[in-house]
Order: C-alpha cells, then structure tokens, then sequence
C-alpha cells in the first residue's frame, strides 16, 4: 500500500481502467499483478494526487507523451519519470528519437492516438509503434503510482514491470533534476 491508497487487483476493477489499459494487462498477464486504485479525479495531477494520498513524489512515476519532428514527419513516444525529476525532451529524447525538434506532444493527439484521457496516460497500453522510454530511476523505485489511462485512478505497480513491456528501453539520463 502506497499513502493512503487503497488498491486492489486491475483484473477485478475493469472499469478503473481505460479499455486498452485493461486489454493490454489481460495480454501481458499482468491483470492480477499490477493494481488499481480509484482517486478523486481533480486530483489526479501529480502534486495534487501525491498531497492528498500521501504518496512521495519519489514513488510516483509521470508517463508524458512527446512528439519528435524531421521534417514533414512526426511521431510520437513515450517517457516515464519519477515526478521528482522532469524529462530531458529537447536533450536526450530527441537524440535518441533521432528528430530535428521534440516537444510535448498536444493534448488533443496524446489523447487520440493513445485512447486514453489526458493527465491519466500511462505507459501499458500505448500504442506499439511508440518507443516506451523509461528513466532507470522508475525501474529501481520499487512499488510506484502511475496513471491507468483514467483520471479517476492510479495503477500501482513494481517500477521493474515498466522496463519489461514490449517496446521498452531503459534510458539513462531520461529523468533531470528539477
């Protein structure tokens, strides 16, 4: 138990889950691994949700959707931080997404492609074309809250799961200091 969360299995909650997030934890098996646990939606963002359950930044991890552009072409990814850090997007993520320019991708696309609502993007479920970036300090934090693609619950599950789903690449340098 993370703060004062009170989680359960996803595989009992479906409705706690965006469908695809839901879909992807049955694919993967995870459905009685990973859990779920419902939060009052307004406050869902980060420093509301860690203030109001009792849960530290350091085992809270951000999924934030970014855009990488060379030339006409775009494409999206995704980063998974611990919250005490922010995402080197214009450094790191774009040398390695090999992109001209990378910033944050617009609300309205992060919630199209990825079929989930935005401020509850989570990495499990995206869509397989996007690279899956994780910081290693989310793989070693243990048990960590991320969203479950809703903004009326969190996931929580072992930040080492992150690193095993398809797609993933553990990315040293990912997450900066604040």
């Amino acid at each position: 138990m993370l703060g004062s969360l009170e989680s359960q299995p996803a595989g009992e909650r479906p409705e706690l889950l965006a469908p695809v997030v839901a879909a992807a934890l049955a694919a993967l098996g995870l459905a009685e691994v990973v859990e779920v646990a419902a939060i009052d939606p307004s406050a869902a963002d980060t420093a509301a949700f860690c203030a109001r359950y009792g849960v530290a930044e350091s085992a809270s991890a951000n999924c934030v959707v970014v855009e990488g552009r060379r030339g006409a072409d775009s494409w999206l990814c995704a980063c998974v931080v611990l919250a005490t850090t922010r995402v080197d997007v214009n450094g790191l993520v774009r040398r390695h997404l090999e992109a001209k320019k990378a910033s944050f991708a617009a609300m309205e696309r992060a919630i199209s492609e990825s079929a989930m609502a935005y401020g509850g993007i989570t990495p499990v479920g995206l869509p397989a074309a996007w690279p899956l970036l994780v910081d290693p300090a989310v793989v070693a934090a243990g048990p960590v809250v991320v969203g479950s693609g809703l903004r009326e619950s969190k996931l929580v599950l072992d930040g080492a799961l992150l690193a095993a789903l398809p797609g993933a690449v553990v990315l040293e340098g990912l997450g900066l200091p604040r």
